[in-house]
């Protein structure tokens, strides 16, 4: 079995390494200041006229509100889940199969979902449609792993603060300060999907060559940049592997900063 484990731990480290070795190598091959700090220019599809800048600002103005909007509904739900009702209680049995359900439906899945309910309001494919489809898709992600979360804190907490004569709010600020190191990693690994998924935004967000200027207008995304440019002629695949290797790059950072504020408030939990 510990011979299984080496081969096992070695097969995925090639494939990790192998996926970044390709996308630096191709990416930075290719990439350019002009790429990512310019927007398409008149030229873009026939020559190296500006760049992708409008893609890198889109996913931004997508997941940064989502992420925002998608804690806000979370926390609340996670706390009335483990806190205001017994962790055996029906009500919070029946949400956490709820949210188990939407946690495994495909990111394709609620993209056509919010597409259907948008054609049927007369609504177009702009920033708001990709904001509330990346809402419905990192909600279920941290509804669930803050529920995760929360069961990891012992019950003795809940029954000292009590003891102390809290009340629940102040319970829950206790318990909250418990939980938040998992939850901020927990939140990094939600924008990181979210980042990543072009299945979704395709059918909300559109694509435009231009930087949004409001909510009602379509936005690029660099998942669906990659998406378009990878199976396209010269130069398309190397402006591919320039937004993947931006994309990539984006995520590092989410992950490092994540690990330190992770770990920056465990030790002030010790």
């Amino acid at each position: 079995m510990k011979t299984v484990m080496y081969i096992s731990v070695f097969l995925v480290l090639v494939f990790v390494v192998t996926i970044i070795w390709t996308i630096f190598s191709k990416g930075l091959g290719s990439i350019s200041w002009n790429m990512i700090s310019k927007v398409p220019g008149p030229d873009f599809n026939t020559s190296d006229d500006g760049g992708f800048l409008n893609a890198i600002v889109g996913s931004l103005l997508v997941v940064v509100p989502a992420t925002v909007i998608s804690l806000i509904i979370s926390i609340p739900v996670v706390f009335y889940i483990t806190l205001y009702r017994k962790r055996t209680d029906k009500l919070s049995y029946i949400a956490r199969l709820a949210y188990d359900v939407l946690y495994g439906i495909p990111s394709i899945v609620y993209g056509a979902f919010a597409f259907t309910v948008m054609v049927y309001i007369g609504m177009r494919a702009s920033l708001l449609g990709g904001i509330v489809v990346t809402t419905f898709l990192m909600v279920p992600m941290l509804i669930r792993s803050g529920d995760e979360i929360a069961k990891t804190i012992p019950d003795e907490i809940h029954e000292a603060t009590y003891s102390l004569g809290a009340t629940k709010y102040e319970t829950m600020k206790v318990i909250f300060r418990q939980a938040l190191p998992g939850m901020a990693t927990a939140t990094l690994l939600a924008i990181g999907k979210a980042i990543g998924d072009a299945a979704g935004v395709m059918f909300t967000a559109g694509f435009s060559d231009a930087i949004p200027k409001s909510l009602s207008q379509p936005t690029a995304t660099l998942p669906l940049a990659i998406f378009n440019w990878v199976t396209m002629p010269d130069p398309f695949p190397d402006r591919a592997y320039s937004a993947a290797l931006v994309l990539t790059v984006i995520v590092l950072i989410l992950s490092i900063g994540g690990r330190y504020i992770s770990n920056r408030f465990s030790k002030n939990n010790l």
